[in-house]
């Protein structure tokens, strides 16, 4: 296939791993912004906070593919609601999606 026939549409990637005991809130709150969706996986690792608010469940890895209103949106409302008292880290980067379209809200 000719790379010119595969259209991409520029969005962002957002990887926030948290607490497996925050997966539920954390996923209805992305939808409830206006997400299409997300994927969860189980993670795991070592990071800087040796204190947790709750050592039994692992971790979760959260990815949502969303437009940068959205991105910035749930940034805020991980940075005032999550950051301060839980075992939280995000981060995001520029993607080329296929398909890119219905990842888009509709305002």
């Amino acid at each position: 296939m000719n790379d010119e026939s595969v259209a991409t549409i520029p969005l962002r990637l957002l990887t926030i791993v948290a607490e497996s005991i925050l997966e539920d809130r954390l996923v209805r709150e992305i939808l409830s912004l206006g997400a299409s969706g997300y994927t969860a996986t189980r993670a795991h690792g070592q990071g800087s906070r040796e204190t947790r608010a709750s050592q039994i469940g692992g971790n979760v890895r959260i990815e949502v593919v969303l437009d940068e209103p959205l991105e910035r949106e749930l940034l805020a409302r991980l940075s005032r609601d999550y950051f301060p008292s839980y075992a939280v880290i995000a981060w995001s980067h520029s993607v080329e999606v296929v398909r890119g379209a219905k990842y888009r809200r509709s305002v």
